[in-house]
């Protein structure tokens, strides 16, 4: 009965003030007049009006970035998914579907579509929101980052790291040289051109070697602890090198960036030697028995912002203020599970898919149509296998490593992936990479990015030939 008298409750309330709704704007149509209202409905029909909304919705900026989302993740994911079914580290799946939903291949050869999926005046929240991803992932990256086994293993470590760096950077000023005439932007200088592409010929995707170690269950052995050092090491060098390189670059000259490098030294000190030792002591104090996660998280995500705007104020980009800062968290296992857990899958999945495409819009392959474009790729591949893998081959031989670890070494530290797209998109916006050198930069980081497997396949073989043939 209770139930019954509910329904009559119900439909006299919804049903009569329904009415007089209706009432009131039926009413409301003569205060129109002399209002000049314009009358849309007259020359559309119901339908034509609803499809008319549909796409109104659809170029409305939230409606559009939502779809772009949607899409972005959804290639991604698929590509990613096959690359890694071949063996290959999903990071090339996720930087091809960049380039296929870029001018490369969408906007070749259906034009139509790719302008309404990403017309120019919606890239700045697709920008945005990719850099918000690279700021949480390098975060995450230096959270992870093991500064006891860097101790531990710093001797090796750093001499394998450092000529891992210095060759291929090297060999990458004398290629600016060869290259700065013809395909350097106008009005850069040939000290910004070449040091960017040393910076981008030294750079190892830690991230991306990190997962192929794990994958291929050597992350426990003596090998795989040596190169996760190696690539530890290379990573902070070379993150400090890039800021030194943005500051020199964006100052004009290195005597003017003397003063941004003395602070961002400052900077860095003050991380490890008061904002380190002081986030340590409050996990300790609060964190450990698990009641305050909370306030812990808002105070490190205070610390990741405030650390990426100090740097970006000074002049050395903001990824390297989100990599202090996490560097800067306590090494704790159970703070970087808390953290990683709630930050990774966010910007893993989400947001760096993002950051794919954008570089995948700034690439054309299409420019690289002639004899010459190619034999210049080949070169810049050639020369950065030989800077990154056969450099730091000899250098893990010189300090002690056999042939096959030595080999080893190298090709694993000659994976680029992302973090390699990173510094080509900073030199990108900073106008000091043009079109064609960045197209040919993006194919190598695929380049030598895909042989990582095939060349650890090759070395296993070589080896170990009796127990491959098992």
């Amino acid at each position: 009965m209770g139930k019954l008298r509910n329904i009559y409750f119900y439909i006299l309330v919804i049903g009569s003030f329904s009415f007089f709704i209706y009432w009131i704007i039926s009413k409301g149509e003569y205060l129109e007049k002399g209002k000049e209202v314009i009358d849309t409905t007259q020359d559309t029909s119901a339908f034509g009006e609803f499809t008319e909304s549909i796409f109104g919705n659809l170029h409305h900026s939230v409606g559009l970035l939502l779809l772009q989302i949607i899409i972005i993740i959804v290639v991604a994911r698929i590509l990613g998914w096959l690359f890694k079914k071949i063996g290959q580290p999903m990071v090339i799946g996720e930087i091809l579907a960049g380039i296929i939903l870029g001018p490369s291949l969408l906007g070749m050869y259906f034009p139509e579509v790719s302008a309404f999926l990403f017309p120019p005046e919606s890239l700045g929240n697709l920008g945005i929101l990719s850099q918000i991803g690279l700021v949480l992932f390098m975060f995450v990256i230096g959270i992870d980052l093991d500064l006891g086994l860097l101790r531990d293993k710093a001797h090796n470590a750093v001499v394998i790291s450092h000529a891992s760096i210095i060759i291929p950077f090297a060999l990458g000023i004398g290629l600016a040289y060869y290259i700065y005439t013809s395909y350097s932007p106008q009005h850069v200088q040939f000290s910004s051109f070449a040091l960017f592409i040393g910076i981008s010929m030294s750079i190892t995707a830690f991230p991306v070697l990190a997962r192929i170690i794990q994958e291929r269950g050597i992350h426990k052995t003596k090998i795989g602890a040596i190169v996760i050092t190696c690539a530890a090491a290379d990573d902070i060098t070379a993150w400090c090198l890039l800021a030194a390189v943005i500051a020199i670059v964006k100052a004009g000259s290195f005597l003017s960036s003397v003063y941004t490098i003395l602070i961002a030294v400052l900077y860095v000190w003050a991380m490890i030697k008061l904002v380190r030792p002081f986030m340590k002591k409050l996990w300790e104090q609060q964190g450990a028995d698990g009641k305050s996660n909370k306030k812990i998280v808002v105070i490190s995500f205070l610390v990741l912002l405030v650390s990426s705007f100090i740097t970006e104020t000074i002049g050395i980009h903001a990824l390297f203020g989100a990599f202090m800062a996490g560097v800067a968290m306590p090494d704790n296992m159970q703070f970087r599970k808390m953290f990683i857990g709630k930050i990774e899958d966010v910007a893993l999945v989400l947001l760096l898919p993002l950051f794919f495409v954008i570089s995948g819009l700034k690439t054309e392959i299409g420019l690289i149509n002639d004899r010459e474009l190619l034999e210049i790729t080949g070169i810049i591949i050639l020369i950065a296998i030989i800077g990154k893998f056969i450099g730091s081959a000899l250098a893990a031989k010189f300090v002690g490593q056999n042939w096959q670890d030595s080999l080893t070494i190298g090709a694993l530290m000659n994976t680029r992936g992302l973090m390699e797209l990173v510094v080509l998109n900073i030199g990108y916006d900073l106008g000091i990479l043009s079109s064609e050198i960045f197209a040919m930069m993006v194919i190598m980081a695929l380049v030598t990015t895909f042989m990582t497997g095939p060349s650890l396949d090759l070395i296993n073989r070589m080896f170990n030939p009796d127990k491959q043939a098992k």
